[in-house]
């Protein structure tokens, strides 16, 4: 199978979850005995139309980063990468209307991975994305119940999770230095503020917490802690490593979710996965509440959904009755390995379905 990812960012340009999604994806098919095509704006050195780096083949689209220009060139592009199933965001949603015109005239179905709306989307052009694609994948029913609100007919969306290297959290160390923790990147949507009144309402037990993650908003989130007296027991580690991230959650009883908006909530899953007892807030745009409510978590997963951070303060203390755990091996179900055959399945059915037309 030849899959064509069309983006005109790529990780190189811009750093946004749904593109380290998207990347992760690329990169597994590369191992795979799939081909692999990504048509983009040009972000190397040289006029050269195609570049190669880790075994992927980037092709550009255009080198101007425009999205008329993008737009414009994009049904050549596609024609020339002869695919069998093209897989693109959502967002810009112009992007997704053009190559729908363009896989309809090749007989190539199109597969859109819906992450969240960006600011820059019409509402007619997210309906019209939503009812013409193919298939569309959500990370979350969260998400799903969003693309359905915007037209798109329950046969045709997939939900595939975000995943996990399982292996890593097999292998990693456990660093024991925090019993709780919190990571993100810190942003405006971290709200890392409702751990922090938590972990105030505690002062008086004894307790060592991290925030892992960088952002826009690490200083506020610092000076926060400094306001309530407890920054002398609140580590900021910033950005971590792969190994010295989960071994921090390895060592951890508690992680904390607090994010407004999670279309998946990625770090919980490997919280969860290492062992933790999931702490989540209750947010209107978070998918949180999927991995620790009753109805849908897996089997053994320990943790409880709040709205305070009064009740949050009430959750940390009651997970010191559970035992310590450095693994969940019911989580071994999220591994990279497991989601890419979910993403080989949707596109299968999108071609097969497609032919049926």
């Amino acid at each position: 199978m030849r899959v064509a990812f069309v983006s005109m960012h790529t990780h190189h340009t811009r750093d946004t979850p749904g593109i380290r999604r998207r990347t992760r994806l690329i990169q597994l098919l590369s191992r795979t005995d799939h081909e692999v095509v990504v048509l983009c704006s040009r972000w190397w050195d040289g006029d050269h139309p195609t570049f190669e780096q880790d075994g992927i083949s980037y092709r550009a689209v255009d080198g101007d980063f425009s999205t008329n220009r993008f737009v414009a060139k994009l049904p050549l592009a596609i024609r020339r990468a002869d695919p069998d199933v093209v897989h693109m965001p959502n967002t810009p949603a112009r992007h997704a209307r053009a190559a729908k015109a363009v896989c309809r005239l090749l007989r190539v179905p199109l597969v859109v991975d819906w992450w969240a709306v960006d600011d820059g989307d019409s509402d007619n052009d997210c309906r019209r994305v939503a009812s013409k694609a193919d298939r569309i994948i959500a990370p979350s029913q969260t998400v799903e119940t969003v693309v359905r609100e915007y037209g798109a007919a329950e046969s045709t969306i997939s939900v595939i999770p975000e995943g996990l290297d399982f292996s890593v959290i097999e292998s990693a160390p456990v660093n024991d230095e925090f019993d709780l923790v919190y990571s993100r990147r810190l942003d405006s949507h971290a709200n890392a503020e409702t751990f922090l009144l938590a972990l105030a309402e505690l002062r008086d037990r004894d307790w060592s917490a991290a925030i892992i993650g960088n952002g826009d908003a690490a200083s506020d989130i610092e000076r926060t802690a400094r306001d309530l007296r407890i920054r002398d027991r609140v580590s900021f580690l910033g950005e971590l490593g792969n190994q010295q991230r989960v071994a921090v959650l390895k060592g951890a009883h508690v992680f904390a979710q607090t994010a407004e908006q999670e279309p998946f909530a990625t770090n919980l899953l490997w919280g969860l996965a290492c062992g933790c007892v999931g702490i989540a807030e209750y947010q209107t745009d978070s998918a949180a509440h999927e991995l620790i409510e009753e109805k849908s978590r897996l089997a053994a997963t320990r943790g409880e959904l709040v709205s305070t951070p009064q009740e949050f303060a009430d959750e940390i203390v009651a997970a010191g009755s559970l035992e310590q755990r450095t693994i969940d091996p019911a989580y071994e179900r999220y591994d990279y390995s497991s989601i890419v055959d979910r993403y080989l399945t949707c596109y299968r059915q999108a071609i097969d379905n497609y032919g049926l037309l």
